[in-house]
């Protein structure tokens, strides 16, 4: 082969890594001949879908020969019920990934800059480079963002900026004085993109709502997603919701058919099934519990969080100890593609799966 195609893609894209998800159980079953396994790298809802999820995807099979409803009318009208905007703010898509990258290819372009912290989600950099733009990282604080230093970081360049509240993988967050200081800081011809995707799962009081700052702020895009208190992350739905003009650019280079019609069913069903998604947050907070005292008696040294996750300091073993847990039938995430090689992140799980987890890490460390 006389011809490099790797060179002839765009510059940004030749500066990619492709994104590493969490190591999945089939996998893991493959490599080692283990039959019990249990995953908790991905912050999925180990209590799943809800059953009024289920039965809607289940219902809506029989139309699986047709292109779904590209506008997605009856979610996004129940969406629109359910937060208290107008449905012309929201823009649909597959998982809230999809939406990242619609803000990304709609507002970014060569020469242009993107700014998000550093330990911030790796899809925010992809996204950046995808489009030729300039990432620019802002060293972070106590693992969380420094938002004083974020908006300092803003120049002329500047297009878009990504937050993220909770802050995946850290599941630090900032209260709602830091964000409406930051806020107003920000030039109206800067995007600024809230990603909310563990939303549902904060319990602090001051934390705050990007929903609410919209009419103050025309340049925030907030994004959500179905796929972790909702449990729906196999069927891929997320949403934006922005000033009608945003969701107007946005829909404008969004594929047509972007979210399949199960999903469009599942999602709008999960919407209002309150008993799961309380069942899944009293799940989630007695998990954290019960994980987080669980590192303390084994002496690791834990970054708080506030999502469904904790990110936990293994010194310079974290490779080694992942591998163990491994080995153990236990699958959590390193972080050494966030720049943090020294630390794993673990789902909260149901209280069984969690004290297995526990159990497993006392079982590599102490041998």
């Amino acid at each position: 082969m006389t011809c490099d195609y790797t060179q002839l893609a765009n510059n940004g894209v030749q500066q990619l890594r492709p994104y590493q998800p969490g190591k999945p159980v089939e996998e893991l079953q493959r490599e080692l001949g283990l039959r019990d396994v249990v995953k908790l790298a991905s912050n999925e809802n180990p209590l799943g879908p809800s059953h009024r999820a289920l039965e809607a995807a289940r219902r809506s099979l029989d139309q699986i020969h047709l292109y779904p409803d590209g506008a997605g009318f009856e979610l996004k009208h129940a969406l629109a019920d359910n937060l208290g905007v107008s449905s012309d703010r929201i823009t649909l898509g597959n998982g809230s990934n999809d939406v990242l990258e619609l803000v990304a290819r709609a507002y970014l372009q060569p020469g242009d800059e993107a700014v998000f912290s550093e330990y911030a989600f790796a899809i925010y950099p992809l996204v950046t480079l995808g489009c030729s733009a300039k990432p620019v990282s802002v060293d972070s604080h106590l693992y969380g963002h420094d938002l004083a230093a974020m908006a300092d970081a803003i120049t002329e360049r500047t297009r878009v900026v990504f937050l993220a509240n909770p802050n995946n993988p850290t599941g630090t967050w900032f209260n709602d004085q830091a964000l409406d200081n930051f806020l107003a800081r920000v030039p109206e011809r800067v995007i600024v993109v809230l990603d909310e995707a563990y939303f549902e799962y904060v319990e602090e009081s001051h934390y705050p709502d990007g929903l609410k700052r919209l009419d103050r702020y025309p340049n925030l895009v907030v994004t959500r997603t179905f796929s972790k208190i909702h449990g729906l992350a196999g069927l891929r739905v997320g949403y934006a919701v922005s000033h009608p003009q945003i969701a107007d650019v946005l829909n404008r280079v969004r594929q047509p058919f972007n979210v399949n019609i199960p999903a469009l069913a599942a999602a709008q069903a999960a919407l209002g099934d309150l008993d799961h998604i309380e069942n899944s947050k009293g799940e989630n907070t007695a998990g954290l519990v019960q994980l987080a005292e669980g590192l303390d008696a084994l002496g690791f040294t834990q970054i708080p969080s506030v999502a469904n996750f904790i990110a936990f300091d293994c010194g310079g073993d974290a490779e080694t100890v992942y591998q163990g847990l491994l080995r153990e039938g236990v699958i959590v995430r390193p972080l050494g593609g966030y720049g943090l090689p020294n630390h794993l992140r673990v789902t909260a799980g149901t209280a069984r799966d969690n004290e297995r987890f526990l159990q497993a890490l006392k079982q590599v460390t102490c041998r």
